[in-house]
């Protein structure tokens, strides 16, 4: 039996269409540990959730393209033969697909399409990579591209990159591809070599804590980041012309190349260094078990995002900080790009609600917000929903 919002996603396709359609899923993700290190070469590890957008859609044969939006209540139309940015805002991440896939020669020759979602908007949980992944194997399935699925990450990617102008790493298009239930995937993002890690552990929850702000400087402040790493990076080359890039660093290479040039710049780059380290650390907590100590690397991650990588908010620093020393929370951090968005969350199932409850009072009262919580499970990843 279809799920509520798959059933309502082909009533509404069949209403702003008259045809009925075939209907594509493509998951947001988390990420435990690895934040900023995509980029940089380094090792991520995510893992698709059960939130997802949802696509629907139809083949057309004469060149025109009608995509309706039912969060926003919106139609956009287009040619296929003229693919620009509409300035909606929302269609972006579609029509960034297809433009990659012009330029990769394809040519699909129009369609209906129908988004709807269950995965929160702006909370750091990669709904616009959804959108992509869930486009690109959509229009591939009814024009039988047959791309294989790192060809459609790539090409996901890319269509962030030129019509969002956001120069995101793989990794969010990875989870949402690869995601397995049960499991976190280590992703090395030099190679795209990766190995599923099983998440074994009955009574602690993953629990998202959504500040509900987005503060505006997010996308500007991203992109500084990846220049102030490629500085760092270029210094360092100079001295070791073999280093291809920051996961190739050392804490000593950044000691002679970069701190005595700018403290900024070291700064940022030490963080990655370290968040790398980390990152291999917790694949041996979670081999083992270790439950706590992977909640240190997670407060560590949390501290370093705040005062090295300076891409933490008042709002995400005070959720961390109020439930770091709380009976059942094992570990947590600011998840995502930053400057808003969600906390991710280790919390004994037990401890869950009260948690919640305490919180929901003290946020509203502190930082005169709503606090919104839910909590995820590792996930499969991109796929038909067959109905």
């Amino acid at each position: 039996m279809a799920s509520p919002i798959v059933s309502s996603l082909q009533q509404v396709f069949f209403e702003q269409f008259n045809v009925h359609p075939r209907i594509f899923r493509s998951p947001g993700r988390i990420n435990l540990i690895g934040e900023h290190t995509d980029y940089n070469d380094g090792f991520v590890m995510p893992a698709a959730i059960d939130k997802s957008v949802f696509v629907a859609i139809g083949k057309r044969n004469d060149g025109r393209i009608r995509i309706w939006s039912t969060d926003f209540r919106e139609m956009y139309e287009g040619q296929v033969s003229d693919v620009c940015k509409s300035g909606m805002g929302w269609p972006t991440y579609v029509l960034g697909v297809l433009d990659q896939l012009q330029q990769e020669g394809y040519q699909p020759k129009g369609f209906d399409m129908a988004l709807a979602s269950d995965l929160p908007i702006g909370a750091g949980l990669s709904s616009s990579a959804a959108v992509e992944c869930a486009t690109v194997f959509a229009l591939d399935a009814i024009f039988g591209y047959a791309l294989p699925l790192d060809r459609m990450i790539r090409l996901a990617q890319r269509a962030e990159h030129s019509f969002a102008g956001v120069m995101c790493g793989i990794m969010d298009q990875f989870a949402s591809m690869y995601g397995r239930a049960g499991h976190f995937v280590k992703l090395d993002c030099r190679t795209m070599e990766y190995a599923y890690h099983p998440f074994i552990a009955d009574d602690l929850t993953l629990l998202m804590l959504n500040t509900n702000v987005k503060h505006s400087l997010a996308s500007t402040a991203y992109n500084r980041r990846r220049m102030e790493c490629a500085q760092g990076l270029a210094w360092v080359q100079e001295a070791y012309p073999d280093v291809q890039a920051l996961r190739d660093v050392t804490l000593e290479m950044l000691d002679r190349q970069v701190r005595h040039r700018d403290a900024t710049v070291d700064m940022r780059c030490r963080f990655v260094v370290e968040e790398i380290a980390r990152l291999h650390a917790a694949c041996a907590d979670l081999v083992n078990g270790d439950m706590v100590s992977l909640g240190k690397r997670l407060l560590a991650t949390h501290d370093g995002l705040r005062d090295m990588y300076e891409v933490s908010c008042q709002e995400l620093d005070y959720l961390v900080e109020k439930v770091r020393t709380y009976p059942g929370v094992i570990g947590a951090r600011m998840m995502g790009g930053g400057f808003g968005g969600c906390t991710i969350n280790i919390v004994r199932t037990e401890a869950v609600d009260a948690l919640v409850a305490q919180l929901s009072v003290d946020y509203q009262k502190d930082m005169n917000l709503p606090l919104t919580a839910f909590s995820v499970k590792p996930s499969d990843g991109t796929s038909e929903v067959l109905i």
